[in-house]
């Protein structure tokens, strides 16, 4: 029993107490350029937490074999390899969207997410409890993803998925598309408003301030 909770709290915990997005800001470079529509943050969800969770548990496998000096260079030749998988299937099967992430899915090979969970954890513990963290971590990523993606697509285009959502006003609606959240700078909006308001429902998460107030010279001084 004390396992399967463990092995629930590492899976859980990333999910919003320790997300990788809003509490370690890592991976945001693809948060916020595949949110446009809700169709491509589900690819490259789905892409990253297919390659991260086998990263994982490749390593994890190998981990007593691989010398320290080259094992960065082991982890990175893995999650290419893994990511070369995954582009070739996005290509074969769903080109669209394939074309639509570009770049994106080939840089999962250098996402700090990903290296991360490989270099801190899987690489010092056995694969079940690896995978699990790693999965953990993609599901978390994966949600501040689905959100964003979600916010953007519907208020920049009024639909979802290509289904209309909200009645246009050019075809008789009340609602005007903001294309401002179709642009770059509403995905910084919106993952700064929700890092912001995660931080305010749980303030633990907030760093410390660097620098205290100054302090009160007296008259004397």
């Amino acid at each position: 029993m004390p396992a399967r909770a463990s092995l629930w709290t590492t899976l859980t915990a990333p999910l919003l107490r320790e997300n990788p997005v809003t509490l370690q800001i890592l991976g945001i470079c693809s948060a916020l350029a595949v949110t446009t529509t809700l169709a491509t943050a589900l690819t490259m969800a789905a892409s990253l937490t297919v390659v991260v969770t086998l990263a994982a548990g490749i390593i994890s496998l190998i981990r007593r074999h691989i010398p320290d000096t080259i094992r960065l260079i082991v982890q990175i030749v893995i999650i290419a390899s893994l990511v070369i998988v995954i582009d070739q299937v996005l290509q074969a099967w769903f080109y669209d969207i394939s074309r639509a992430l570009s770049v994106f899915v080939g840089l999962i090979t250098t996402n700090c997410l990903v290296l991360g969970r490989t270099e801190a954890f899987a690489r010092h513990n056995p694969p079940g409890p690896a995978m699990v963290d790693a999965l953990g971590n993609a599901l978390g990523y994966s949600l501040v993803l689905v959100v964003i993606g979600t916010l953007r697509e519907l208020l920049g285009k009024g639909e979802l998925m290509g289904h209309a959502v909200l009645p246009l006003a050019d075809q008789g609606g009340w609602f005007t598309p903001l294309s401002l959240m179709l642009l770059a700078p509403s995905g910084f909006f919106l993952l700064g408003g929700l890092v912001w308001a995660i931080r305010s429902w749980r303030p633990e998460q907030a760093e410390a301030p660097e620098f205290g107030p100054m302090p009160q010279k007296g008259p004397a001084e």
